[in-house]
């Protein structure tokens, strides 16, 4: 049995390949420049939660564009029906249409032939081809209004012009590296490194920055074409609604400051034909004051005390340095085409970022170290080749993540350490089948090809189930969910290379190499859970009984005392605060009680030096949940100088509403997929058996969640998408052993098919359990807060699969399979199964 040079070669250079990939995410940037260029550079980039940053969802706001747009097409509609003669009794805006009354109903079809002009055609997408309009007429009265598709044009268009306008306002500040894209319909995500300042970051992003020139009602009274508008003071003032120059003939906006005051003002310049009308309305307007709008508030409202002909003018006010610069860059990038709302905000500090990085590093290093050393322990020197394919799987983890330009998260890394563990299934798979074949007198080159060929489709069962999981996480997630299904998907796909492909051809050379007759994996310390006789199936019905208690138990739980739903899921403020000293949560509950912002909630985590603060959702705008995280942050200084705020989350009800949902949704559709893959692959009952014991496990690790308070959030999601197909994955291997035995031993009872065949896999459940625990346990215990709500479970949902696969999926499977019997129809006597020597005498099949 000889392997071919060439496939030995194509091995050598995809994992050289791969080493010098990943190998500049090792180095220091100072050892990275003095690389050479020829070498790769490139590293795996790091998510906000790692390196600090701000992160927003920002939504456009279809009521607020439908609204301005309604008021332009009002505008247009009376210019179009003056301009063709027709005079209409009233032209006004209902609700989200324009009702025009005719004076005289026989002009009603010019009319609606004069108003379509107004529609503009869409050009792209399924409605291409159709007008934005719709206009119809009902005698003496026309409606106008935007039609769905009109709407939808409109929403995407003004999320096309946000992105290049928020790129713009990014790149005035001098922003490095931010991460700009459209997410969904209606949505744009910006990702800020380093900038920390919600409120700076809301208003440089969520401001419209529509400035206008208006002048004031000369009698200082409200009426008809007169809004009444405050400034910052609280000041009132009746403005025109007439606009006078649009901020659209800004040229350019600079910070300076005032020679006498020597505060902050914004300097700005007109382009030419901004400035001949400037100077225009100021010269016909000397002595009278005007006002300087910024979406509906009053900067400054100066009279004009001589023509302005050049064309430049100031604007003063309550500047401080930061917004005055943030008013200039937004002038400057020009106004955005609609308003935007701030439904998500997340902020890490840099400190928080780098303490993640350092206690998943070590927490993934100390899984690692203890997953080789029990894996040397269970195989002894042929352990330091599942090793070595390990150390390989984790190099080429990262270089996959490099190549696709993957952003690495805390859960990322955690995705990295379970796709160790599931690596570690599939050699724990091999080796077990290969001592299997060499108890049974098979030489080693025999030895080796049964247990990798029979080992194989296992292992594709058992990571399609998790593949399948990865997928659902990917599409229903967000953010660093998304990161850690992308690392535990990459991780899998890797480990069919490495732990199959790569040790195979490695384990032929060296055996043919050193010439064995014989595969002897013996492990260090004796230990043999082999040649086992348990009837398990005795207890079938106390383990369905424990089990069953179990899940209504945590059913229970689930109602009373419920879920500790973190800010993901029932929206609201969450702020991380780290102090010196113990935290004194009686001080800090007393101090943010006082601020009248609702419910206050404190939780300890960690050392006794980190909290989690929770405040519910403001009731107002965005305005008044920076103004509830300015006190919340304020009081903290107040109650413990030496605290920090390491970050802080804002949900509004709509993300968090979303959330909940697609959490709910990816868990069912993920069982569903599975149930229809088993299905295919298996048959009916065994589907039935791995569904039933799902939806048991999944209640169990709801429970665990409940009795032990830990968040209920978007990581704990992703903690039970991945314990399905973990715990489907060991199902898989017990059902592929029990259908094996069922086409060998067809004359065999089925519960002592079963028995046997858990027997014959118990090492491997053993082991791979064994694997996963440890590979988790370092994170459970140092990740910190932001993975312990996937880590932790994990741990307790490795136990229970385990135990579940043995003492509730074969027991179900063992009740379908009777049912069958009985009502199946008896096979033909002469189905007769040629069955080779070593694994038994050919027999008649039972009818």
């Amino acid at each position: 049995m000889r392997t071919s040079p060439w496939l030995v070669f194509t091995y050598t250079v995809i994992i050289v390949i791969g080493l010098l990939i990943a190998l500049p995410n090792a180095l220091p940037q100072s050892v990275l420049q003095r690389v050479p260029a020829w070498l790769p550079h490139d590293q795996v980039s790091l998510g906000l939660d790692l390196r600090g940053g701000s992160h927003l969802v920002l939504e456009v706001d279809e009521a607020d564009l439908t609204k301005e747009r309604l008021q332009s097409l009002l505008q247009d509609a009376r210019r179009v029906l003056r301009e063709k003669g027709v005079q209409p009794k009233a032209v006004v805006r209902s609700q989200n249409q324009i009702v025009v009354t005719l004076a005289d109903a026989s002009q009603s079809d010019a009319a609606v032939t004069d108003l379509k002009t107004l529609a503009n055609p869409i050009s792209t997408g399924i409605s291409a081809g159709q007008t934005d309009l719709d206009v119809t007429a009902n005698g003496a009265t026309i409606t106008v209004g935007f039609s769905p598709a009109g709407i939808s044009a409109n929403v995407d268009n003004a999320v096309q012009q946000s992105l290049e306008v928020i790129r713009q306002r990014v790149d005035q500040v001098g922003v490095s590296e931010p991460t700009i894209q459209r997410i969904g319909g209606n949505r744009v995500l910006v990702q800020l490194p380093g900038a920390q300042d919600p409120s700076r970051l809301r208003e440089l992003l969520g401001s419209t920055a529509k400035m206008s020139f208006h002048m004031l009602s000369p009698n200082n009274t409200p009426g008809p074409g007169v809004t009444m508008m405050n400034d910052a003071e609280g000041r009132t003032y009746p403005v025109l609604d007439r606009v006078e120059i649009s901020g659209d003939r800004l040229s350019d906006a600079r910070v300076s400051f005032d020679p006498n005051t020597h505060e902050p003002v914004v300097s700005f310049r007109f382009d030419s034909a901004g400035a001949t009308r400037f100077a225009e309305i100021t010269r016909q307007n000397v002595g009278n004051p005007f006002a300087i709008v910024l979406d509906d508030k009053v900067l400054s409202a100066p009279v004009i005390r001589e023509p302005i002909t050049g064309g430049s003018g100031q604007i003063s006010g309550s500047f401080s340095a930061d917004s005055a610069t943030t008013l200039a860059a937004m002038l400057r990038a020009g106004a955005l085409p609609a308003k935007l709302t701030v439904i998500e905000e997340r902020t890490v500090g840099a400190d928080l970022g780098a303490d993640a990085i350092k206690m998943g590093i070590y927490s993934g290093i100390v899984g690692f170290i203890l997953v080789a050393a029990f894996i040397f322990v269970l195989y002894g020197t042929w352990g330091i080749l599942a090793n070595v394919a390990l150390l390989i799987h984790t190099f080429l983890t990262f270089s996959a993540l490099t190549l696709v330009g993957a952003t690495l998260t805390l859960p990322g890394i955690a995705g990295v350490v379970l796709g160790i563990g599931l690596a570690v299934d599939a050699n724990v798979l091999i080796n077990e089948r290969i001592r299997e074949e060499t108890r049974k007198g098979k030489s080693a080159f025999a030895a080796i090809d049964t247990g990798f060929r029979r080992a194989y489709s296992t292992i594709i069962d058992g990571n399609m189930t998790a593949l399948i999981a990865a997928a659902i996480l990917f599409y229903f997630g967000s953010g660093p969910v998304r990161g850690f299904a992308v690392t535990m998907a990459l991780g899998l796909i890797i480990s069919m290379f490495t732990s199959v492909a790569f040790v195979r051809v490695a384990m032929i050379e060296i055996t043919r190499r050193r010439k064995l007759k014989v595969l002897n994996i013996r492990p260090l310390i004796p230990f043999s859970p082999y040649d086992k006789h348990i009837q398990f199936m005795k207890a079938r019905f106390f383990g369905v009984t424990v089990s069953a208690l179990l899940s209504i138990a945590s059913v229970v739980l689930f109602i009373h005392p419920g879920l500790n739903y973190g800010v993901d899921f029932r929206g609201g403020i969450q702020m991380s605060v780290r102090t010196q000293g113990a935290a004194d949560l009686a001080k800090f509950r007393e101090g943010l009680d006082s601020l009248g912002l609702g419910e206050i909630t404190l939780q300890s985590f960690g050392d006794n030096n980190s909290i989690l603060v929770r405040a519910q959702r403001q009731e107002g705008g965005e305005e008044a949940q920076t103004a509830a995280v300015t006190k919340l942050k304020a009081e903290v200084a107040k109650i413990d100088p030496s605290a920090t705020v390491e970050g802080t989350d804002v949900i509004g009800p709509k993300v968090s509403g979303e959330l909940a949902s697609a959490g709910i949704l990816s868990v069912v559709i993920a069982s569903f997929a599975m149930l229809i893959y088993i299905w295919a692959r298996f048959e009916w009952p065994f589907a039935v058996g791995a569904i039933v014991t799902l939806v048991l496990d999944v209640t169990k690790a709801i429970g665990f969640f409940a009795i032990t308070g830990l968040d209920f959030n978007l990581t704990a999601i992703a903690a039970i998408l991945t314990l399905v197909g973990y715990s489907v994955n060991d199902k898989v291997v017990v059902y592929d052993r029990m259908r094996e035995n069922m086409r060998l031993y067809k004359s065999m009872p089925l519960r002592e098919i079963i028995d046997k065949s858990i027997n014959e896999t118990l090492a491997r459940s053993l082991y791979t359990n064994a694997t996963a625990f440890l590979a988790l346990v370092p994170m459970a215990i140092w990740g910190g807060s932001a993975v312990s709500s996937f880590a932790i479970p994990m741990v307790f949902g490795i136990l229970v699969a385990g135990a579940s696969s043995i003492f509730i999926a074969a027991p179900i499977l063992l009740f379908l399979g009777d049912w069958r019997r009985r009502h199946a129809k008896a096979a033909p006597a002469s189905d007769v199964e040629i069955i080779p020597p070593e694994q038994g005498r050919p027999r008649k099949s039972a009818s």
